[in-house]
């Protein structure tokens, strides 16, 4: 008998997320993820009339793949996966992993390479500007041991995470932040130490993402006007970049550009800010607020979702709300701002929007755990 929550889950994904349509192109491209969730995804699928087409991975086989390639090989890689992502009108990404630091030993000339011709150019360039996409985790011992539980509730806690929430609910609730964001200039973020950090996001339009671009979602995202970012930001949430792991991550900017950063792996940091010249830029500004989740666990589709949370995103701003940067990397750092986490204040043009992790302003009272939290 099938899980049940599976099924809600897969109905989420395809109806909500992606929204297929009959005789429409699909793409489920899933890594470690039980053939009984892919095999419902198809079946699913095929009753609404649509034209499913699966990918089926395995870490330690992409793991050998990109850590012998040669640039030739992954350009031809992403020509490959081009042409198909090139036929598909949506899109599920499934991703499990059985093992979170995988990849952890490719040396990095080979994961640029991978991030220069298969993920620019498959994924940043077709697939997240021209398709209906959805990405999510799928959850393994690997996430449960970083989550500190253990493997049966953090199934339960998952399923509650991605297919409990009211979506449409939590979408009406972000409309007002949404305006607010798009009729604000200036934007300055106060927390504990030494983060005071200003910047501009005037003109620049404000995405509500409320389960259709990642499941878990809960999140309002814009980007900062490129060399408007002045100041500095510490975070306090351990984070990953190609399954290399990092914490007390701090950033100097002047003039939107990171002028210092340091962290428990200072040189690896600015390895990867040195990647290209728009990885020391900023391209997404974003406020998390999903009720389920309040405490980080590594995996960035969960901790840019915490509630009372912002992210600051070295790297490519997405086409929908662009400022302009292009890199090969775009990496989420997430600061934590409730009072367990040391608190701090959020302001647009003057006014408290945020204080300790809770939104202020009366219309904005519906995105707070509280209000979100299925009675």
């Amino acid at each position: 008998m099938r899980d049940p929550r599976m099924t809600a889950l897969a109905d989420v994904l395809l109806r909500h997320s992606v929204k297929l349509a009959p005789g429409e192109k699909i793409l489920i491209e899933a890594t470690d993820v039980p053939t009984e969730m892919v095999t419902l995804l198809v079946e699913r699928a095929h009753e609404i009339g649509a034209q499913p087409f699966t990918w089926l991975k395995t870490p330690a086989v992409n793991r050998a793949l990109i850590k012998g390639a040669s640039e030739e090989q992954m350009r031809v890689q992403g020509q490959w996966e081009l042409n198909l992502m090139e036929q598909m009108q949506a899109y599920i990404g499934l991703r499990g992993s059985m093992n979170s630091l995988e990849m952890s030993d490719v040396p990095d000339e080979r994961m640029k390479l991978y991030r220069e011709h298969v993920w620019k150019v498959v994924h940043t360039g077709q697939r997240v500007s021209h398709t209906r996409w959805v990405v999510l985790r799928w959850p393994t011992p690997s996430m449960a041991q970083q989550a500190g539980m253990s493997t049966s509730a953090f199934e339960d806690f998952y399923f509650d995470v991605c297919a409990g929430v009211d979506y449409a609910q939590m979408r009406a609730a972000a409309e007002p932040l949404l305006q607010r964001m798009e009729r604000t200039d200036k934007v300055r973020i106060l927390g504990p130490g030494d983060t005071d950090i200003m910047f501009s996001i005037k003109g620049i339009p404000a995405i509500p993402c409320c389960g259709d671009r990642n499941i878990p979602d809960g999140e309002c995202y814009t980007a900062p006007v490129r060399d408007s970012v002045n100041g500095i930001i510490h975070f306090n949430t351990p984070t990953t970049y190609n399954d290399v792991p990092y914490e007390d991550i701090r950033l100097v900017f002047l003039d939107g550009k990171i002028v210092e950063a340091t962290g428990s792996d200072t040189e690896a940091l600015n390895k990867v800010l040195d990647s290209d010249e728009g990885s020391r830029y900023i391209g997404e500004f974003a406020l998390g607020f999903n009720p389920y989740i309040n405490r980080p666990m590594r995996d960035i589709l969960f901790d840019e979702k915490i509630a009372g949370s912002l992210h600051f995103t070295p790297g490519n701003a997405y086409e929908i709300a662009d400022n302009g940067n292009r890199s090969q990397i775009h990496w989420d750092m997430v600061l934590i701002q409730t009072p367990e986490k040391g608190g701090g204040d959020i302001f647009f043009d003057g006014e408290l929007v945020r204080h300790d992790g809770l939104f202020v302003p009366e219309e904005l009272h519906g995105l707070n755990p509280e209000n979100l939290i299925k009675r």
